[in-house]
This record gives structure tokens, sequence and C-alpha cells, in this order.
């Protein structure tokens, strides 16, 4: 690391609290629809339904929590959010052991972790403007994307190996943990917070509600943003669970080969968050974000073609790293570029309403490709999802339209 780039003690423990929770998250990959499968023997529209109404009531809850935590210090929120997760997630194990454990508590569960998750990101992005020069947040950025696919290569064979030995509870259990040492982390930066800015009236106001997706939508650049990565992440989601009944029931491949074709290929996703930065260097923030973002659009229609045995495995394999690839340089180019164009004031309530479109979107659809998959197959209902995805690059922003608001000043504190 070149001294040039160091980023201080504080983000090293930001950092550190973001390793531990991303790696408790990959050990327990897929915990939640093998419980349902193997222990609570759901089927594929039981299985989608959990992803999807655990999002969709998640996103709703978490609405008005966007406003709040605007005005609020994001330290103790970020702190609050991640022992919220550790709690909700130890009744299950509890649970589990008593016999008691039931399809509905899976979805409560998922529901109170869904509008935290998304209560953490809004408050996470503000925290790390007030940590970080806006100079080095496409560095902190890619150290961020970075570390989530290192955590991607390590804790889905780790995760495969527990929940074969233990099964899958003994990984919710992990994830649990890992929430706990993420707010130890957080707890542990330190320092002293800007205040936030406070309103004149105390109460939050129903118009509070819309600020952020009226601020998205005003923006000439982050409104073509947020449709794309709303739809891209709702119908790459969306067929996940449908791989997973394809993968783990019909094909017959065991939890640990599963894990092992999304842990693999996570490799391209730390190639290219580390090559995010030198490519902007060379072609511009422009050319990147628009480049990357449609190139992976275009590997997910190879999952419909997935067969049985090793070749089906290598399949797998060789989509997921193009897939993620692309993503691993898009993800940190596109994140530092929102954040950029979000004036200070302005990023809880922006970040919330994207992280609720995106969750809402991603449960009506995984919902949607539930009865899909049901109706005509999960087969053809991951085709269906690969062909809808190569449409998505039409709502990319035009390099023109990046180049113009590159140009423009940054929107005032408090201007919509």
């Amino acid at each position: 690391m070149r001294s040039g780039h160091r980023l201080g003690r504080r983000f090293g423990w930001l950092w550190g609290a973001y390793g531990a929770s991303a790696l408790g998250t990959w050990l327990a990959f897929g915990s939640f629809e093998l419980i349902a499968i193997r222990v609570l023997h759901a089927g594929p529209a039981e299985v989608a339904a959990l992803a999807s109404v655990g999002a969709a009531v998640g996103a709703a809850v978490a609405v008005p929590l966007g406003p709040w935590v605007e005005f609020r210090r994001k330290r103790p929120v970020l702190v609050a959010m991640d022992l919220v997760r550790f709690a909700a997630l130890l009744t299950i194990p509890a649970a589990f052991a008593l016999g008691a454990l039931t399809f509905v508590q899976l979805l409560l569960v998922s529901v109170v972790v869904a509008a935290a998750d998304i209560t953490f990101r809004a408050a996470s992005g503000a925290y790390l403007k007030t940590l970080v020069p806006a100079e080095h947040l496409l560095v902190a950025g890619a150290r961020f994307e970075s570390t989530a696919w290192t955590t991607t290569i390590i804790g889905p064979p780790l995760g495969g190996a527990a929940i074969g030995l233990l099964g899958p509870v003994a990984t919710v259990v992990a994830d649990g943990v890992s929430y706990l040492l993420s707010a130890l982390g957080i707890r542990a930066t330190g320092g002293q917070e800007p205040p936030s800015e406070r309103r004149e009236a105390g109460r939050l106001r129903a118009s509070d509600l819309l600020d952020g997706w009226r601020y998205i939508l005003a923006d000439r650049t982050l409104r073509p943003l947020f449709f794309n990565t709303a739809l891209f992440n709702g119908l790459v989601m969306a067929a996940q669970p449908l791989l997973a009944v394809l993968m783990l029931g019909g094909l017959g491949f065991t939890p640990w080969q599963y894990g092992l074709a999304f842990a693999v290929p996570s490799i391209g996703g730390l190639l290219g968050s580390r090559l995010a930065r030198p490519l902007v260097t060379r072609f511009g923030q422009r050319q990147v974000l628009v480049g990357s973002g449609a190139l992976r659009a275009l590997w997910p229609l190879g999952l419909a073609f997935v067969g049985p045995g090793t070749g089906g495995l290598l399949l797998v394999m060789g989509v997921e790293f193009g897939l993620i690839f692309c993503c691993g340089v898009f993800n940190p180019v596109y994140s530092t570029y929102r954040l950029e164009r979000t004036a200070n004031d302005r990023v809880a309530r922006t970040l919330t309403a994207w992280a609720v479109t995106t969750k809402g979107s991603t449960a009506l659809l995984t919902a949607l490709w539930g009865v899909l998959g049901a109706v005509l197959g999960p087969r053809t209902a991951i085709a269906l999802a690969g062909v809808l995805l190569l449409a998505t690059p039409l709502l990319l922003p035009r390099r023109a339209e990046v180049a113009a608001a590159g140009a423009e000043a940054a929107p005032a504190p408090g201007r919509v």
C-alpha cells in the first residue's frame, strides 16, 4: 500500500468491521434457502417467497428510517443496526434447538435483517464521506469491493463444509457473531463525528420520505443509473433461488459444490476491483462506468444451460467469473460516482431510497420468477431473466450525459 493512499486508522477499523460482517454473510451464503429446503421441506415458490417477501417488507420498514438517519450521528446508528441483526439471527438457532423453528420465523427474521441492512448501508455511505477525502473515495470503494470478493472466495466453501458437518443453522450463528464483531469494530473507530444538520421541526414530515427519490430523479445521470441497477440487480437475484433449486435439487449438486461454484469465480471480482482505479485513470470514469455496466449484462443467460456433473459445475463457474469480473470493475466506480454526485446532507436519504427501490424490485422480481419457475420450470425462468438482462444496458446513462454531468457543479447542499 503506497503511503499516498493510506486512509487512516479510523478507516482501518471501519474496513475491518466490514470485512468481519462480509465474511459472516458469505459463510451463511444460501443458509436460509437450505434451511427452508432441507429442514422445512419448502418448494420453489416458498423459497422464492422467503427471498422476496422478507426483502419487500424490510424495504418498506426502512423507508422512514432514511430521513431519520440523515439527522443523527451515523456511527451509533451503524452499531445499533449491527446489534439488531446479531439479535435477530440468533433467534433461529435458538428456535431450531427447541424444535420450534418455522417458515414464518425465517420470514420475520429476513424482514428485520433486510430493514437493518438498508439502514446500515445508508448510514455507512454518509459516515464514509466524513472519514475519507473526496479524492480517495474510489480507493476506499475499491478496498471494500476487494474485501467483499475476497470473503466471497473464502466464505462459501467454508460455509459449505460447515453445513455438511454441522448443518445450515451453524452458519447462521457465525453470521450473527460477525455482526457483533462489526459493531465492536465500528465502535473502535472513535474520533469526533461532525454533527448532523438539524431540522427546524423536530418531527419527521411525510414529504421527507420522498426526498431521496426526488433527488435521484432530478439528476440526469443518477436517474438512469438508478433504474439500471434496480432492474439489473433484481433480475440477477431473482434467478438465484431458482438456480439453487435446480443445482441442489434436480441436478444433484452437494452444498459444498454449490458454494464452490460461486466462490471460485469471485476471484474475478477481486481482480476487477483491483483494476477499477487503474482503468479509470487510463480511460476515464465515464467510459469505465458505461462500458463495464454494459458488459456485465452479457453473462447470466449462460446459467440456463447448466447440466449435471463436472461440466455443469465448470459452466456455472465460467459464467459467474465473467459476470463477477465486470461487476467488480463497475461497482466501486458506480458507488464512488453516486457519492460524488450526492450532496452531503442528502446521502442517507438518497442511499435509503436507492436501497429500498433495489430491494423492492428484487423482491417483486423474485416473487414473479418464483411463480414462473413453478409454472415453466427453473431452467426456462432462468433463461428468461438472462434474455431480459441483455436489454439493461439501454438504461445506462449515455456517455454524453455522464460527461455533461461531470462538467456541472456539484449540487448545492440542501438542493433537490
